[in-house]
């Protein structure tokens, strides 16, 4: 005997139906929920970011005043240094050379001349060498690599030590120098003519000369420089540590 199936179509679309609008209002719900979810790591990405960019202009901030402090602080220690240097060298050249005889002072005015070409090589040398070369050295524990790494570490105070300080003094040297030589040689073979403005300029050209071609030599072997400047404090610090 056959049950007859009771339940009229239109029940069974609106039940559908409710269905189907159950399901829309829960994707929706969903929906909403994803978007609020997302909205708030947008939100959090963008504090996060505020955060960062202020943290890293913050530290931006600090490192250009650090590097500010340090800038005048070497600025004074340079300018004290030379001073000093200036000084004590000119007192000790310019009384011990007139107290010499001709040939002495000669020989003294040609070592200050060879001291700031040789410094000026270095300065340059330290600032145009690779230091990955060094690093190469240092694995293999060769002495004066880790030396020479901090030399190109810090080029741009060696240099300026170098080149501007020593050779700076070096001219004042040298023009103080070939002043008394000048006099020396008037007095000597009775000259009556004033042999001061032509030591002066030969001095010049033999320093612009020096420096020129130091400079060449220094971009050609700037490796070989700064390593022997490296094997030169190694071995320093290392007598200074035995004491």
């Amino acid at each position: 005997m056959k049950v007859e199936d009771k339940s009229k179509p239109s029940d069974n679309k609106q039940e559908v139906q409710e269905i189907k609008k159950e399901m829309k209002q829960t994707t929706m719900q969903e929906a909403i929920k994803i978007d609020k979810e997302a909205k708030k790591e947008i939100r959090e990405l963008k504090e996060n970011l505020k955060k960062e960019n202020k943290n890293k202009k913050d530290k931006k901030k600090k490192e250009e005043k650090k590097d500010n402090d340090n800038t005048i602080k070497w600025f004074i220690e340079v300018s004290i240094m030379t001073f000093l240097l200036s000084m004590l060298f000119s007192y000790i050249s310019t009384n011990g050379v007139s107290n010499l005889s001709l040939l002495p002072a000669i020989l003294i005015l040609v070592a200050v001349i060879a001291v700031g070409i040789i410094f000026d090589i270095v300065g340059v040398a330290v600032t145009v060498a690779n230091e990955e070369e060094f690093h190469a050295k240092a694995t293999k524990k060769v002495k004066g690599s880790k030396d020479s790494i901090k030399l190109i570490r810090n080029a741009p105070r060696v240099a300026n030590i170098c080149a501007d300080v020593i050779g700076d003094i070096c001219g004042v040297l040298s023009g103080a120098i070939s002043a008394l030589i000048a006099v020396k040689i008037a007095n000597q073979f009775n000259l009556q003519i004033d042999l001061q403005f032509l030591l002066s300029a030969l001095v010049s050209a033999l320093t612009v000369g020096g420096k020129a071609l130091g400079k060449n030599i220094a971009n050609n072997h700037s490796t070989q420089i700064v390593h022997s400047v490296g094997i030169i404090f190694n071995k320093f610090r290392r007598n200074k540590q035995g004491k």
